[in-house]
């Protein structure tokens, strides 16, 4: 049966591009079989028809029942590091796919993600705020706190934010005493910045997008102190609260008894769409896939109480809406700097298509050592997981967050296969020569479109390259009946 759509020499490169990426990682893994669950695990995200966690990978590879528990014990296993696995992709993704640069930098998109969890065993599950302009949603529920990381790569109208870690922030400090434990006691903005900063090392010199909830006073020590260790540098665009207060630079004086000033006279920023009104200028800028007309004012002022670091601000206002905008750079243009936050919204897409297609976060990772979680603890009272006590026990638990942070970031690498894929094939295929669309979609092939595509013929487009190491393994762990082969 020949394979349908579009000629075979996309077939090839596409199941060469997947290969190469895969293959890749061997290095990170001692042992072989360590390497051909990696792979066929993740081959089994990027194909997966429902959302059962390791049943839907062996379902629909048709793997032998047997398969289970190895894979199980594959995401709780210790023998290989998981931020190699992260460094590792952080390669990858800098020389195989056509990552965005504003000048010399790198552009990474960074924001947190709640994620509800009813499981009671699962270790890190708290209470979290949820902030949403829906009131169908309850103001509180009980979930995991994400820290997410994604790079921009594409074109300006094609965007897409290929996910590079995901890991979890929160609820997690009780552990960090624990033998073993690779926890971090920094808050979720902190740690933020951390991440980030890591990926940029292996990347290179990096801007960071960020949202307002991140422009805080320790996120910029953790940032200049990070800069100053010279393994990269980084700086970070993000939007500021209308309350934002800034200060003027301390006008120079003549020497004088006391310490000289650190700052000037306040400034209300959200004032200074009146008060500077007249210094606003008028222009148009794409936006969102369109050209939209805007009013900006730009200057710089020092920000943040004790610290009065200079920060250059953007006060813009669009269609009536006013927006006040930050950069740690004042080398960056204010129009670059506009442009660059309206990029911001891309890992919000990233993080859509992770829940709704990837199954992500529809992992299952408990442990019947972890303590059941009160959704009634009163304040004061031990959490689930200070009751936990024995090494054993603690051991238990350490490898149920292990186990939810390595399905994360093999989550991340399958989502990123297949974004590498959507990029490659930008003007060769239409989206409905992968699936039916009632109304076509312009612009490049959907995650959704590719990954549909590959579930249907998958294992005819391995029949046709059985030398791919890919096609071995699989092969290996399939039921003998061999039926989707044909």
């Amino acid at each position: 049966m020949s394979l349908p759509y579009f000629p075979l020499a996309y077939h090839t490169i596409m199941m060469n591009f997947i290969e190469s990426v895969l293959c890749r990682f061997e290095s990170c893994f001692s042992r072989k079989a360590a390497f051909r669950w990696f792979i066929t695990i993740t081959i089994g995200l990027m194909l997966r028809s429902d959302k059962l966690g390791v049943t839907s990978v062996i379902r629909d590879l048709s793997l032998s029942p047997g398969c289970y528990d190895s894979m199980i014990h594959f995401f709780r296993s210790s023998a290989w590091s998981l931020e190699n696995i992260r460094v590792r992709w952080f390669s990858i993704v800098k020389e195989s796919f056509p990552v965005y640069k504003e000048g010399r930098f790198c552009v990474l998109v960074g924001d947190g993600v709640k994620q509800p969890k009813e499981g009671r065993r699962m270790p890190g599950v708290k209470k979290l705020f949820q902030e949403s302009e829906n009131s169908a949603k309850p103001e509180y529920i009980h979930g995991h706190m994400f820290g997410g990381l994604g790079i921009l790569a594409g074109s300006a109208r094609e965007w897409a934010c290929i996910p590079l870690s995901i890991r979890l922030h929160d609820g997690l400090q009780a552990a960090i005493g624990w033998n073993g434990a690779q926890i971090c006691a920094a808050s979720h903005v902190v740690q933020m910045i951390g991440d980030a900063y890591r990926a940029a090392c292996t990347l290179g010199d990096c801007l960071l997008l960020l949202d307002r909830y991140f422009l805080t006073v320790p996120a910029l020590e953790k940032l200049a102190s990070l800069n100053s260790s010279g393994k990269a540098h980084m700086e970070i665009v993000t939007k500021a609260k209308r309350t934002c207060v800034a200060f003027e630079k301390p006008a120079p004086r003549k020497a004088a008894r006391g310490r000289p000033p650190k700052k000037g006279p306040a400034v209300h920023l959200k004032e200074l769409f009146l008060s500077h009104k007249e210094n606003f200028r008028e222009t148009e800028i794409e936006l969102y896939g369109r050209k939209e007309s805007i009013r900006y004012y730009c200057t710089d002022l020092l920000w943040g109480q004790k610290l009065y670091q200079e920060l250059r601000f953007v006060l813009v206002e669009m269609n009536g809406v006013q927006s006040i905008l930050a950069s740690t750079s004042l080398e960056l243009e204010p129009l670059s700097i506009i442009r660059l936050y309206s990029y911001r919204f891309r890992i919000e897409c990233t993080f859509r298509e992770l829940k709704q297609q990837m199954g992500a976060f529809c992992y299952r990772f408990w442990s019947k050592h972890m303590p059941k979680l009160s959704h009634y603890r009163k304040k004061g009272e031990l959490t689930a997981m200070e009751c936990v006590e024995g090494e054993k026990s603690r051991r238990k638990i350490l490898e149920a967050i292990r186990a939810t942070e390595i399905h994360m970031s093999l989550s991340c690498i399958a989502m990123g296969i297949l974004q590498g894929l959507s990029i490659c094939f930008i003007g060769e295929i239409r989206p409905g020569q992968l699936r039916y669309q009632r109304t076509p979609s312009r612009g490049r092939v959907s995650e959704a479109a590719i990954m549909d595509y590959l579930r249907k013929h998958f294992f005819r487009l391995l029949g046709k390259q059985p030398e791919l190491r890919i096609t071995q393994i699989i092969q290996e762990q399939q039921d003998e009946s061999g039926i989707y082969w044909g």
